[in-house]
């Protein structure tokens, strides 16, 4: 059965219900629509306010600092759709799916029924070897097994991949437009129609926008520090938050599951703007629907309740959740370099003998 957005409930008794009830009683799953309100103010003036510099600029390499610029707005504007999906924003479905389709297909060119099936699995079973989208082997590797085997391309990644990490985020977006497009074509999203118009719609305005203003060079260059720029962002925000945590069996009742594979950032206001909250990210796999102003609120009483239940209670600087994160992936590939260096100590004893 699949999990919805909504903030979960649980039977009376259990250890999450105990900590759902003092969170409920503190008022924090109480929506907060003047923060939102606020907030998609400032997301959407970013986002008009970089496409007027870059027609007012026009025809200039000045407008790679524009690229940057639109390369974090894109990341909040897909914050923002992540709030929509778990109704953090609205209470009822239709109006978070109309302004996620906005804010995901026409804003940044992602579907946004692809990215939401995807991500209520992450939240369903997350770090899961075999039920989580998000730790499932594709161009890198999180769990052991899956390293060995690996030739080509894919055996040099795999053997490389926690040195490739932030280089191979640069073409994240790309990704995620080529992961809507097939999801389209095979039928797996609801609104098909809808979502594809809204997407040929951004990418006619958006490659329409850069061949009119720019050289064709110029548009290019604008086109890979844009893409590439958001790709960075939009997976730094999202790294730190399981990756190098333990893998689930399954077996975990729904506090331990969401807790121990968890990592919570440590930070200010800025942390709190620049990851969209998801700084908390302990809270807000145990309770999604929670608003993301809440969050920093619930973080003390969730860390306490962990503390009395005797649950460990991850949390670290942004610094030390990426170095986690690295060594984690180092550590995954070993086996990798160690069956690529036994392969090749075999061919070269193949080898025939130089007379």
């Amino acid at each position: 059965m699949t999990i919805t957005m909504a903030p979960s409930r649980t039977t009376t008794g259990s250890d999450f219900a105990v900590l759902s009830r003092q969170i409920n009683g503190a008022g924090l799953m109480q929506r907060r629509p003047a923060y939102y309100i606020a907030r998609l103010s400032v997301v959407t003036l970013m986002l008009l306010g970089g496409w007027t510099a870059f027609v007012v600029i026009g025809s200039s390499w000045w407008q790679l600092v524009t690229a940057a610029f639109l390369a974090v707005t894109f990341t909040q504007v897909a914050l923002v759709a992540h709030d929509l999906a778990h109704r953090q924003v609205f209470r009822t479905k239709r109006p978070s799916e109309i302004a996620g389709r906005l804010a995901g297909n026409l804003g940044v060119g992602m579907s946004y029924g692809w990215w939401m099936d995807k991500h209520t699995r992450h939240h369903n079973n997350p770090n899961h070897d075999d039920l989580d989208p998000d730790v499932a082997p594709e161009v890198l590797i999180w769990a052991t097994e899956s390293a060995l085997g690996r030739r080509g391309l894919k055996g040099f990644i795999t053997r490389h991949q926690a040195a490739l990490f932030f280089p191979l985020l640069t073409l994240l977006a790309i990704d995620l437009k080529v992961s809507s497009i097939k999801s389209l074509r095979n039928g797996t999203v609801k609104r098909r129609g809808l979502e594809s118009i809204l997407l040929i719609l951004h990418a006619v305005g958006y490659l329409s926008a850069l061949l009119i203003v720019l050289t064709p060079l110029q548009a290019i260059a604008f086109l890979v520090v844009h893409q590439a720029l958001f790709g960075v962002y939009l997976g730094m925000t999202f790294a730190p938050n399981h990756k190098g945590m333990p893998h689930p069996t399954g077996d975990e009742d729904y506090l331990r599951k969401q807790v121990l594979t968890s990592r919570n950032v440590r930070g200010g206001w800025l942390t709190d703007a620049a990851l969209g909250g998801l700084n908390y990210q302990i809270e807000h796999h145990l309770f999604p629907g929670m608003p993301t102003p809440n969050l920093r609120k619930a973080q003390p009483i969730v860390q306490a309740y962990c503390a009395e239940v005797g649950v460990a209670y991850e949390q670290t600087t942004l610094v030390t959740s990426y170095r986690q994160a690295l060594q984690y992936l180092h550590q995954v590939g070993a086996p990798a370099r160690a069956e690529h260096a036994a392969r090749r100590r075999r061919e070269r004893r193949s080898m025939p003998s130089a007379k």
